[in-house]
């Protein structure tokens, strides 16, 4: 479990993961809900995948989107599952280093990949929006893979140096991390050893998703400019209504991560609950939550469900 590096000092190799503190009594209980969550997130995510994969009239640039969407959503969900199910069904909060180390590459990876799609989406919005005679000749299939091609090579080569910067760094004293899994950010911490390039490329990696944010409200910027030049107030709000279920997402996702990033960085006296609940809610809701909005204010993708329900049934 450790490894003696001198006489003064001893290297961790393994870390320890925290539930909810204070409640460890009541871990079992709160696993209930927490498994409900990934079982729902899988399910939701599943039924997107498998609906827009099966109605023909679905194969629109729009949905391959969400199709990445709900691809990344099961991603971070799969990510995180192992750890959160060992802490809450088996108290087992240990991981090891390499293991902890390949959580948050993935962890970080698919959170680059959901940022990536929900700033290309923005894009498709305004598109649909903007040129709706071109939009289908601009957003050809060929060009959606090669979209989602790259955007899944951006967000791997962004976060692919954190588990190497993390494993050149010594862990000498501290081996317990904050979260019910690894994030890159927390990790840092625990070292010894100077790790002032994981600090700045950290931020990069932060800077780098608040700047496709930053993209998105220029993207809503630029939908509400057209769409104020429409004529017809009724034609006003059913373009604006397309894009609805998009601005959900986009809370929902960067809500959790804005208040995180922050509270890391800035906040020096923070309550360990409330870092646990935010982290959960980061990887736990944005799953979950995504499939149900789009099927509650999507049309389309609500009837081709209800439909397919129906014929289950029968």
């Amino acid at each position: 479990m450790m490894s003696i590096i001198n006489t003064s000092d001893v290297e961790i190799t393994t870390f320890f993961l925290v539930g909810m503190p204070g409640l460890e009594y009541a871990h079992i209980w709160i696993s209930i809900p927490i498994c409900s969550m990934y079982i729902f997130a899988i399910l939701g995510n599943c039924t997107i995948l498998l609906v827009i994969k099966t109605e023909p009239s679905l194969h629109e640039p729009m949905y391959y989107f969400l199709s990445m969407l709900a691809m990344s959503d099961m991603g971070l969900s799969f990510s995180s599952l192992p750890t959160m199910w060992r802490i809450f069904l088996f108290n087992a909060p240990e991981i090891s280093a390499n293991a902890c180390f390949a959580q948050e590459f993935f962890i970080h990876g698919f959170a680059a990949v959901e940022s990536s799609v929900l700033l290309i989406m923005s894009f498709d919005r305004f598109l649909a929006i903007h040129s709706p005679l071109r939009y289908r000749s601009i957003l050809t299939p060929i060009r959606v893979v090669k979209i989602g091609i790259v955007i899944s090579l951006k967000s791997v080569l962004l976060v692919l140096p954190f588990p190497f910067t993390l494993r050149s760094l010594k862990y000498c004293n501290k081996s317990q991390l904050s979260h019910s899994y690894c994030l890159h950010q927390d990790v840092m911490k625990l070292a010894c050893s100077d790790n002032r390039i994981d600090v700045i490329y950290g931020f990069f990696g932060v800077l780098w998703v608040m700047v496709d944010f930053m993209l998105i409200a220029v993207s809503y910027f630029l939908i509400l400019k057209t769409v104020l030049g429409i004529a017809s107030r009724k034609e006003q709000l059913k373009a604006l209504n397309t894009c609805v279920s998009h601005i959900c997402a986009v809370i929902i996702f960067y809500l959790p991560i804005i208040n995180l990033s922050i509270v890391h960085r800035f906040v020096r006296h923070v309550s360990p609950l409330f870092n646990v609940l935010m982290a959960n809610v980061l990887l736990l809701v944005p799953p979950m939550m995504n499939p149900i909005v789009y099927c509650v204010k999507t049309r389309q993708i609500r009837v081709r469900v209800v439909a397919k329900l129906c014929q289950k049934q029968m």
